[in-house]
């Protein structure tokens, strides 16, 4: 590696923030965002919910009992923490904070009250985007095709998207949805562009240092 790749690696890990209503992609895009990006990590969030057909503790989600979750809370051991429906949602603050002193961006499925949080716990390091579908009438039908939830609750999730969708203007930037190809090329150049912010390379300082002695 060369000196100034070596100074480079020094640069701070970055949270990236994806949040929608339910149907509007922003699972398939966090997928394929770690896909193009094999050193970023999905921070793994605690849940109350019981886990899905094929999901994996520990992996997908961190499954805890209510009593357990509103132990960690206490704690003080979550950087967010949200109801959503009849559930609850958290992020662990420990390897959040471990990946970010070791250079590696974090990857956040969340909702709006999540990114609310992590605003106030970390806007330095945190970058909001917020996935918008074209229409309604694709978000029912994008919900309906993925076959994982009855009529009762896409019926619910529609319902409260609306509520969802009026927190757009909360974020740094905005995705809308329609063919997930253009989706994602915006995606990875949103990221692409947050790495290099200045802020973020803290190597910078030393290196201009170095131009400016002649080095």
């Amino acid at each position: 590696m060369s000196a100034l790749n070596d100074l480079k690696s020094q640069r701070r890990g970055l949270m990236v923030v994806l949040s929608s209503p339910s149907g509007a992609g922003k699972s398939t895009l966090t997928r394929l965002l770690l896909k193009e990006n094999p050193d970023m990590a999905m921070s793994v969030s605690a849940t109350t919910r019981p886990p899905r057909p094929g999901e994996v503790d520990g992996k997908d989600y961190i499954f805890v009992s209510k009593d357990r979750f509103a132990q960690l809370e206490t704690d003080d051991e979550f950087l967010e923490h949200a109801r959503v429906f009849d559930n609850f949602y958290g992020t662990p603050r420990g390897p959040v904070e471990a990946a970010l002193q070791n250079g590696r961006d974090i990857v956040f499925d969340i909702d709006w009250q999540g990114a609310q949080q992590l605003t106030q716990a970390a806007a330095d390091d945190l970058v909001k985007i917020f996935i918008l579908p074209p229409n309604m009438r694709e978000l029912e039908h994008r919900l309906k095709t993925r076959a994982q939830d009855s009529d009762t609750v896409i019926a619910k999730r529609m319902s409260k998207s609306e509520a969802e969708i009026s927190h757009w203007a909360e974020y740094d930037y905005v995705i809308v949805n329609e063919t997930l190809e253009t989706a994602l090329a915006e995606l990875l150049t949103i990221v692409g562009a947050e790495r290099m912010r200045r802020r973020r390379q803290p190597w910078l300082g030393a290196f201009v240092k170095s131009l400016i002695s002649g080095g």
